[in-house]
């Protein structure tokens, strides 16, 4: 099994919308899934990434002004050049219980020393939820390609 790459984040005012009870901006969880991914993908394949796509970006439910945002990412699946990562965001509560507020798939390509596409490390599964994982991430590959 794989080991997961996390980050945490408070929310803080600056990264909230004006409502009467602040909520994360989408734009802003986005930004940090990207940058969770992108880490998760560097350790990896010890290379430099870029970002090719984001899909599968689901809202579940919002985190609030001074909640504790949680990202944990890993990688689901490698082709020659790249590579897919899902981010699961998660607010954990003061008593230290998670839930999940949004799941993500990152699609990167990692990038030589011209930044030219470069091959990545293959990823083989071997527990069933990586298999699963694997298994969907092609499936979600497919229709990125419109096939």
């Amino acid at each position: 099994m794989q080991e997961k790459t996390t980050a945490v984040q408070i929310v803080m005012p600056q990264h909230c919308n004006g409502y009467a009870k602040p909520r994360l901006f989408g734009g802003q969880i986005m930004a940090w899934i990207d940058v969770t991914g992108a880490v998760a993908a560097r350790r990896y394949t010890h290379k430099a990434v870029t970002t090719v796509c984001i899909d599968n970006l689901t809202f579940l439910k919002p985190a609030y002004l001074n909640d504790t945002v949680v990202l944990e990412a890993v990688v689901t699946w490698t082709g020659r050049t790249s590579l897919e990562v899902r981010v699961d965001s998660l607010v954990e509560t003061l008593d230290g219980s998670w839930e999940l507020i949004n799941r993500a798939y990152a699609v990167f390509v990692a990038l030589d020393e011209r930044d030219q596409p470069t091959s990545v490390p293959p990823f083989t599964p071997e527990t069933e939820e990586e298999i699963n994982e694997y298994k969907a991430a092609e499936e979600r590959g497919r229709i990125r390609k419109g096939k």
